[in-house]
Formats: structure tokens, C-alpha cells, sequence
């Protein structure tokens, strides 16, 4: 019997670390091929170029899908969807996967998932079900829901949301976060690890800031299509004010080490890169750092002091590492918070209390106590049992699952 052909695609460092291990098992598989299909911010020098970590891993990359143009605007993010789709088409045709496997809400997936459904390719989805009201990730996410066929969940209320949304409760899985496999099989480095791989010193407090742009509320009229058009929810034309405001609360901790990683390639991702790049050159103990890399991203939460801005690893992976997390403005709404995350509104004053809140030793002590609501073992073995096992055949008819209590009556 012919290996079955799994295709991944990935767009983003973020995103691949959470798929690695899912990936690295398919890999290793003998009844399994993998066909790992590469776009969007891995190809772009300005983005670190991250393709080098995957061929690092030593992971055979079917296709190279070349997307990002140079616009940082909205019109410029539709564009890029645009070209990516061409590549794909041409990818299905001479890759002939049997399945898909697509992770999250980005527009790089969106196009994916469009893609698969248009070359009747089955489609798995991981993370579906999640609320994110401050980012277009939120409609995205559901949008990729629909058009997939098997879903793979991080907590039961996300489970009873897909089901909510039409699919069928045997094709939906809850299995934990995919991302926090990587706390279990594999060493994190510590700090004279980190210290000698970044090149400089991790003092005491250790502040991880990690913010990219919030592109749910539409810009101003004069603003659509122009740069940063897509940033936050209360940024203007000059820049995102999330960042603005994560960077003048640092300013009352001098004492503090600060890491600073880019933001994605979300619109708007220039200004907040130009506002960080400034911050770290005339801030003393302050580092830039374009891309961490899963491994040393988790080490520093390992050993940060706190971690800041507006990603979902501040609600996924640092509660699992122990390190609290000051989650600023509305990007992240809706989402499954652990009690070590203090949510603050895009206003210098109001984070600079959530940081000292997260210094504060009864406040680590009682809240890094608690359970993460997306604890899960070995998520990545759960995910493959299925897409080995599954009938294929039977997933290509997919029908709306109403609730009983909606069902007509025959």
C-alpha cells in the first residue's frame, strides 16, 4: 500500500513551532510521506529568513512558495494571498497530496485552506474553535474551520465551538496545545546556553517583549491601503500606540534586560519594527533579536522574568513555562486565560502596574500554581494516530452537522 502524502504548510516561525514535532513524526513515519510546503515570512530576509531553521532540522521542503511583496499595507497583504494562490494551485497539481495539514488563523493559511478545497484535498485544521477579537486572525480562523474537514482543538470549550459552528463531533478532536510538546521532548537550553547563543548578558529582571500588529478595527478612510494601515486598534497613521505604550512603560525599569523580537508580517509590522529597532539603540541592556526560534524563545520564557505584548504565546506557552505574562490591548480577547496573565489596555501607566504585578512574589506564587487550560500530552502522537487512520474517502462529503435541537422534523 502506497505511503499516504501529508502536505504541511507554513508561513511563519511562530506557526512552525508549534508544528515541528507533527512534522518531524510524519517525517519519521514509514507509512506516512511528507510533503512540507514553505511560504510567506520563512522566505523574507526581513523577517530572518527562517527557512534555515527547517532545513536544519533536516526536513525535506517539497515546494518554496514566494509571496510577501515589499507593501505593508492591506492592499499589499491581498496581494500577496493573491500570488501564493498561483504557487499553491501549481503545488497541489504536481504534488498530489492525499491530505493537508494547516495550523491557526494567518492569511498565509486562509489562502492554503482555500486552495486545498478548490483541489478536493481532505484538510485537517489545528486550533480552530479560539476567540481572538483583536485581530482578523478571529474571522480567518473560523473561515478555515469550514473549509477543512478534521479538526484538532486545544481545549474543550474550542471542541463545543467547532461543533457549534456545523461540523461533525467525530471529526473533532481535543488534544491540548501542539505547541507545548516541545516542553516535553526536548531539552530547553538554560541561561549560560542563551547567554552564549544571543551573544549577551540576561540580567535580572528578564523582560521578553513580544508584540505584533492588531488588525481587527478597520483603519481610517485616508488610511486604507497606505503603510501601517492595518495596525492596532488604536494606533494612527504615525505608528502602532500598543508598542508606543510597551516602550514607554520599560522606560520606569532601567535596571531591567529587555529582549524585543520582530513582529510577524501581519500589516503594519514596519512601524512596530522601525519603533523596536529604535527603542533597542539607545536603550542600555536592550536586544533586538529578528527571530528566536522556538527552542530559545521557550528557554528565555523558562527564564524570564515576565514576558509582554500581544502574542498568544503569552497565553499558551509562557503559563506552561512558569513565567508570567502582561497581555496588552485588545489582540488576544476571547481567548482561554491562565491566572498568570494580567491583561492591561494599550496605556503606558496601566502596564507599567501590570509589570510590577508580575514582579510582585505573592502574585507569582499563587498564579504560576494554577493549571493552564491548554495542558495536553504527547499532542502531536494524538494528531497522527488520526491522520493515519482515517478514511479519507469519507471525508470529502461534508455535510452541515445541525444540533439535534435544529433538526426538522422528518
Amino acid at each position: 500500500m502506497p505511503a499516504r502524502r501529508i502536505a504541511v504548510v507554513t508561513g511563519t516561525r511562530a506557526e512552525f513551532g508549534l508544528l515541528q514535532w507533527l512534522v518531524e513524526d510524519i517525517h519519521r513515519d514509514p507509512d506516512l510521506q511528507l510533503l512540507l510546503v514553505v511560504t510567506g515570512a520563512h522566505l523574507a530576509p526581513e523577517h530572518g529568513k527562517t527557512v534555515a531553521e527547517i532545513e536544519a532540522r533536516g526536513f525535506p521542503i517539497a515546494r518554496r512558495i514566494e509571496m510577501l511583496l515589499s507593501d505593508d499595507s492591506a492592499v499589499g497583504a491581498t496581494k500577496s494571498m493573491g500570488v501564493e494562490l498561483f504557487g499553491l494551485a501549481e503545488a497541489w497539481r504536481d504534488l498530489r497530496p492525499d491530505l493537508l495539514v494547516l495550523l491557526g488563523d494567518r492569511y498565509e493559511i486562509l489562502a492554503a485552506a482555500a486552495s486545498g478545497l478548490m483541489a478536493r484535498i481532505p484538510m485537517a485544521h489545528l486550533h480552530g474553535g479560539e476567540v481572538t477579537l483583536g485581530a482578523v486572525d478571529e474571522s480567518i480562523r473560523h473561515a478555515v474551520t469550514k473549509l477543512c474537514h478534521l479538526h484538532f482543538v486545544a481545549a474543550e470549550p474550542y471542541r463545543a465551538r467547532v461543533i457549534q459552528m456545523g461540523e461533525n463531533p467525530a471529526q473533532v478532536f481535543t488534544v491540548g496545545a501542539l505547541g507545548l510538546d516541545t516542553l516535553t521532548r526536548t531539552a530547553l537550553p538554560g541561561r549560560p546556553e542563551l547567554e552564549a547563543s544571543l551573544g549577551f548578558a540576561l540580567g535580572d529582571p528578564l523582560f521578553l517583549v513580544t508584540q505584533h500588529p492588531a488588525t481587527a478595527v478597520a483603519p481610517p478612510a485616508e488610511a486604507v491601503g497606505t503603510p501601517s494601515a492595518m495596525g492596532s486598534a488604536s494606533s494612527g497613521r504615525n505608528g502602532d500606540r500598543g508598542t508606543e505604550q510597551i516602550l514607554a512603560a520599560l522606560s520606569a525599569f532601567p535596571e531591567a534586560t529587555v529582549v524585543l523580537t520582530h513582529p510577524n508580517a501581519d500589516p503594519g509590522n514596519s512601524a512596530i519594527r522601525q519603533a523596536l529597532e529604535n527603542f533597542a539603540a539607545r536603550r542600555p541592556r536592550t536586544h533586538l533579536v529578528s527571530s528566536l526560534g522556538q527552542i530559545r524563545y521557550l528557554g528565555l520564557l523558562k527564564v524570564a522574568t515576565a514576558v509582554i505584548g500581544n502574542s498568544s504565546s503569552g497565553l499558551i506557552e509562557a503559563p506552561a513555562c512558569g513565567c508570567p505574562t502582561v497581555n496588552v490591548g485588545p489582540r488576544q480577547d476571547g481567548r482561554l486565560r491562565a491566572a498568570s496573565v494580567i491583561d492591561c489596555p494599550e496605556d503606558a501607566a496601566a502596564i507599567e502596574a501590570g509589570i510590577r504585578r508580575a514582579l510582585s512574589p505573592e502574585f507569582r506564587r499563587t498564579s504560576l500554581a494554577q493549571p493552564s487550560p491548554y495542558a495536553g500530552q504527547e499532542v502531536a502522537a494524538k494528531i497522527l494516530s488520526v491522520l493515519k487512520t482515517v478514511d479519507l474517502r469519507a471525508l470529502r462529503i461534508k455535510p452541515f452537522f445541525d444540533a439535534k435541537q435544529d433538526r426538522p422534523p422528518k
